[in-house]
């Protein structure tokens, strides 16, 4: 593992609601678990908070919130003196001239600006950061998505922060790539013979992505009326997690052989006609119903959603690889707020035994469940003959809880992600052609849904969402893994 270098991370929307309920939390793990450099320094910038006392004494209460059980005095204490605050608008450029005054006092540090802030920023911050001198050398940039709305968009914001920093210095941040299930997976794959015969057409029936949530759109009805769930979540989420289960095994773990072979599968997506758009793709927008036991109001009466939105907080949808490995296997992605439960798996199933000679009842398939959420887990399902003389079996698993073998904390996808910007590897961030290749493969859902007078297909919150959903695989004959 590469050493980590004196840095000093400079986190834009430094009072934000990320910064404060996961950024900061991740550091102070990491400097807690001893794995940061004593000359690490966390400088934060907002417009709210007039110093870094008022700032340290709003950080402290969240994050003994946050923390839980993780969180210690003694250990907060010590990383609360790597903090420093700056008050500083970055609709300002004369203020940029106090951030380069402090970080000019270090100049042989390692450099992270995160841009925790609107994607509109990311241009006009960069500039500001080149004009007083502060994106050379060892300067890196993170940008949080959204990275635009469509291509066009996309490459816009990419081509002027790319006039200040060069695309090794920029950290185009995807959280779910740093999941620890996520990189168990690609160890599974990658480090292992078992697995690799079988991972292919011949022995795969097909894959289900999923990342569902419980909650609304709660304070987001801004942000996300204009946003939706496919470019929220299926852009990159969704699609990123496939080209990992998908892609061919690189030649090295280094960033650009990993993600040369990612871009490959976005490259290799079929394209979806509008006719596939029709038959392959669900929307849906929740009504009101009840999670958990609790009653919830639908997406239009939510507040500061228009009365006549057509914005959907659902998809599901076919995508289909054209390579020899995955010809005529279905990757189903599936992804909702107000459902019926919180999760984040990648469900494997593989294809029946060719003749059960233990009748119908024993064919359920085998399959390999990756859990990200609400657990991290890695499942093996198998059949397995029930104690006794009537020879009944029934489905099993293996269980692989790397928190129980390893017996350590299991870190946020955050703490790996943030040391990663540190060390200068760029493996688990997307590149600009994969971002390019992925925008151009949803876009064709886009235009449809905004040229076509339908909108999206309603379903009671607390549910698993539109009944189309289930139809889009029993007209393969196949069940989403809940059902089966």
């Amino acid at each position: 593992m590469t050493q980590i270098d004196a840095f000093d991370m400079v986190l834009f929307g430094g009072t934000g609601d990320l910064v404060m309920r996961k950024l900061l939390p991740a550091l102070y793990h990491q400097h807690q678990e001893g794995n940061l450099p004593q000359e690490g320094r966390i400088v934060c910038l907002g417009r709210s908070v007039p110093d870094t006392a008022a700032y340290l004494n709003k950080a402290h209460a969240l994050a003994v919130g946050y923390l839980g059980k993780h969180y210690n005095d003694a250990d907060w204490a010590t990383f609360a003196e790597r903090i420093e605050y700056l008050h500083l608008d970055s609709n300002h450029p004369e203020e940029f001239t106090k951030l380069a005054d402090a970080l000019n006092a270090f100049p042989k540090r390692v450099r992270v600006f995160y841009l925790s802030t609107a994607p509109d920023l990311f241009a006009p911050i960069s500039k500001s950061l080149s004009e007083v001198g502060l994106t050379a050398g060892n300067a890196r940039v993170v940008l949080e998505k959204p990275l635009g709305h469509d291509l066009a968009s996309s490459n816009k914001i990419n081509d002027e922060v790319g006039e200040y920093f060069q695309e090794h210095q920029i950290y185009r941040i995807d959280h779910y790539l740093g999941k620890e299930p996520v990189q168990n997976l690609m160890a599974l794959r990658f480090a292992n013979t078992l697995l690799e015969p079988l991972w292919r057409r011949e022995w795969i029936r097909d894959v289900q992505i999923t990342v569902t949530e419980q909650v609304g759109v709660e304070s987001r009805a801004d942000f996300y009326d204009k946003t939706g769930a496919l470019r929220d979540m299926v852009q990159n989420h969704l699609l990123q997690l496939l080209t990992i289960v998908a892609m061919e095994p690189p030649a090295s773990i280094d960033a650009d052989a990993v993600r040369d072979e990612k871009l490959k599968i976005l490259r290799a997506l079929k394209p979806l006609s509008t006719e596939d758009v029709h038959t392959k793709v669900v929307r849906g927008q929740y009504r009101a119903g009840a999670v958990d036991g609790k009653p919830v109001t639908g997406y239009l009466n939510e507040p500061d959603v228009p009365a006549n939105s057509k914005t959907e907080t659902f998809v599901a949808l076919k995508a289909e690889i054209q390579t020899w490995r995955w010809a005529g296997v279905p990757f189903y992605l599936r992804t909702g707020k107000r459902l019926s439960e919180r999760l984040a798996e990648i469900v494997i199933n593989f294809r029946e035994t060719p003749h059960s000679i233990y009748g119908r009842t024993a064919s359920t398939p085998n399959r390999l469940v990756i859990q990200l959420q609400p657990a991290e887990s890695v499942r093996l399902y198998m059949m397995a003959k029930e104690p006794g003389n009537q020879g009944r079996l029934r489905p099993v698993h293996l269980d692989m809880d790397f928190k129980e073998i390893f017996q350590t904390r299991s870190p946020e996808a955050y703490e790996r992600l943030l040391l990663d910007v540190i060390r200068g590897d760029l493996s688990l961030f997307v590149r600009r052609d994969e971002q390019r290749a992925a925008w151009r493969w949803v876009e064709p859902i886009i235009d449809n849904w905004e040229s076509s007078p339908d909108g999206p297909k309603p379903y009671t919150a607390g549910t698993w969402g539109p009944a189309a959903s289930s139809a889009l695989l029993s007209r393969d004959g196949l069940c989403w893994h809940e059902e089966a």
